[in-house]
């Protein structure tokens, strides 16, 4: 996954980051996605990519890779606001949620602003 942004493969964990204060999608924050192992003890990072022009990042975690259990998305919002020539108050946004389900999607959308944040369960 590292390096990449868009994937023609169906991913079951999806997200989509749009800047509020534009209307736009937010293009290219690097983000990470990491899962809680050692009975909760240490982070393990699955991989890494970017966001496509449209805001979304479709191939977080491939087919069949899915388990149960406690995962991380890292934003990175301060890079991405800077190569804008925007300043921001929040270096990154962690968005921590549990997969229960290793069958079904989850979709984990951002909204962002230089000031604010917010996220939910998507569907």
């Amino acid at each position: 996954m590292e390096g990449r942004g868009v994937e023609t493969v169906s991913s079951p964990l999806t997200t989509h980051v749009l800047d509020t204060a534009s209307g736009s999608p937010a293009r290219s924050p690097c983000l990470r996605l990491s899962r809680l192992e050692d009975h909760g003890q240490q982070w393990t990072e699955l991989g890494n990519s970017y966001t496509d022009p449209d805001g979304r990042c479709p191939g977080l975690l491939p087919p069949g890779h899915t388990k149960a259990g406690t995962y991380k998305l890292f934003f990175d919002t301060e890079g991405s606001w800077r190569k804008r020539g925007q300043e921001s108050f929040y270096p990154y946004v962690e968005v921590v949620f549990t997969i229960t389900n290793e069958t079904h999607e989850v979709h984990v959308p951002l909204l962002l602003s230089p000031w604010s944040y917010t996220t939910y369960r998507g569907s």
